[in-house]
């Protein structure tokens, strides 16, 4: 049986960030498909109502909120618009993000570092600090933070967003401590890099330019290829999934080996 001919998610309602483009734009057509009821956001109105209309053509309820998420206001009203809209919110999945040219450490304007830990970690924080009271009372949810494999490693060029990921790992443990006994699973996925706009995008900030950036990290990973998004997308519903009931405070790594030498 496929993962779509299951609907895991019949009814449930899942809290999507950085839903413009990349996993979030397939998290949610996935979701969609597997029954899910979606709360979308993303800072790009555009995107946003590009995704909405793509899930809604798999038959699905949405609402979409243009959301900063380094805004706590912001973060606040799209948890409020799921409890709003559909009485609760079963599953949220932190996934925006920002990244950031390759430098050295000392190259790294102050101001960049503070923006990627703001978007990167911060906002984190913030989104689970107005998603987990609402879990709580229900008994129930499931949240899981997009952090990287340079979340669990060294990313030479990238410190910053490095620095970001590895906080994303830490609060996605700390807080699965502390909700074990509520029933409320949180995880983190760490995947490496992916056939994703935010991804193209770094690596044509590398010296070199794209391509040069790109045979320079395929060099390093055992596959020699990078993610598909698709493989990234369907370990999220998995992790998300009621069936995947006894996980939590786990952070998965998907990067073709990259990290296991």
């Amino acid at each position: 049986m496929s993962a779509v001919a299951q609907r895991r998610y019949e009814g449930a309602a899942v809290l999507i960030t950085g839903a413009a483009s990349g996993f979030g734009r397939l998290a949610a057509e996935r979701f969609a498909q597997e029954g899910a009821r979606l709360v979308l956001g993303d800072i790009s109105e555009r995107g946003l109502e590009e995704t909405a209309a793509l899930v809604r053509g798999h038959g699905a309820e949405v609402t979409a909120r243009v959301t900063d998420v380094a805004k706590p206001d912001d973060a606040e009203a799209l948890v409020r618009a799921s409890v709003s809209a559909y009485g609760g919110l079963d599953v949220a999945l932190n996934n925006a993000g920002i990244g950031h040219g390759s430098a050295k450490l000392p190259d790294i304007p102050v101001e960049e570092m503070r923006r990627v830990i703001e978007v990167d970690l911060v906002a984190v924080f913030v989104a689970m600090k107005y998603q987990l009271p609402v879990m709580e009372r229900q008994g129930r949810g499931a949240i899981l933070n997009v952090a990287s494999a340079a979340g669990v490693t060294g990313a030479p060029l990238m410190s910053a967003y490095a620095a970001a990921k590895h906080g994303v790992v830490g609060l996605t443990k700390s807080a699965a401590g502390e909700y074990a006994r509520k029933g409320i699973r949180i995880n983190a996925i760490c995947p490496s890099f992916a056939g994703t706009p935010m991804v193209t995008g770094m690596l044509g900030q590398m010296r070199g330019g794209e391509q040069e950036a790109k045979a320079r990290l395929l060099s390093a990973v055992p596959m020699r290829r990078i993610a598909e998004p698709e493989e990234i997308v369907q370990a999220m519903l998995w992790i998300c999934s009621p069936q995947n009931s006894f996980m939590t405070g786990h952070s998965l790594v998907l990067d073709g080996g990259l990290t296991a030498l």
